[in-house]
């Protein structure tokens, strides 16, 4: 990323510039989908909620709003946009998608797809206390700064995880939540780099190493 202010019309250019490439194969009967809610400011914002702390399922974590398919969704799209409304009142019309990230496994078996949606900066928000403890915001570019994310390996099963940790404020991300702004963080400055002159000074940013 540049030192200046990132922009909204720079993050939607370098996002769409380089969509990412869905996971080929069989979809999964376990399914859900989650939407990456940036806000259109001045200097633009991410949209994030921790969950109420009497739910069964990760109670207390950071997350972005989102859940799994229902027989009557029409689309992955749909399903984010739905919880969305359900869980901070988001209106469907009132979100302007621009992709999807590829597919992520959460802890519980699900195979989650993250839709990135451009909110205008007008919305109230009204969290559904069933479900979200509070609502905030994170400045975009700061959550797209790679050098926050903190890997963890653990073990599991006999089986090698890695989990990326981060903190903002006092809010704890960690998981699949930091994965995917990880990721998404790849992806923007991974074109970032590919686009920019030989000259252009880009500290702090690497092509993803997979």
């Amino acid at each position: 990323m540049s030192d200046g202010p990132l922009t909204l019309e720079q993050f939607i250019s370098r996002f769409v510039l380089q969509p990412p490439q869905p996971d080929a194969g069989p979809l999964p009967l376990r399914r859900a989908a989650v939407l990456v809610p940036i806000i259109a400011r001045p200097r633009p914002s991410l949209l994030l909620t921790r969950r109420a702390a009497t739910l069964r399922k990760h109670a207390g974590q950071v997350a972005f709003p989102g859940g799994m398919v229902d027989e009557e969704d029409s689309s992955l799209i749909f399903t984010a946009l739905r919880e969305a409304y359900e869980e901070v009142a988001i209106p469907p019309a009132a979100v302007r998608v621009v992709g999807v990230l590829p597919a992520v496994t959460s802890s519980t078996g699900f195979q989650v797809t993250p839709v990135v949606g451009i909110l205008p900066d007008t919305l109230k928000w009204c969290p559904n206390e069933d479900e979200v403890e509070s609502v905030f915001e994170m400045p975009l570019q700061e959550a797209l700064r790679l050098g926050r994310y903190t890997p963890l390996d653990i073990h599991r099963r006999g089986v090698q995880h890695r989990v990326w940790l981060s903190w903002f404020d006092e809010y704890f991300i960690w998981g699949m939540t930091a994965g995917i702004l990880r990721q998404l963080s790849l992806q923007v400055s991974a074109e970032r780099l590919l686009t920019a002159s030989p000259t252009e000074n880009l500290p702090g940013v690497r092509l993803p190493l997979f």
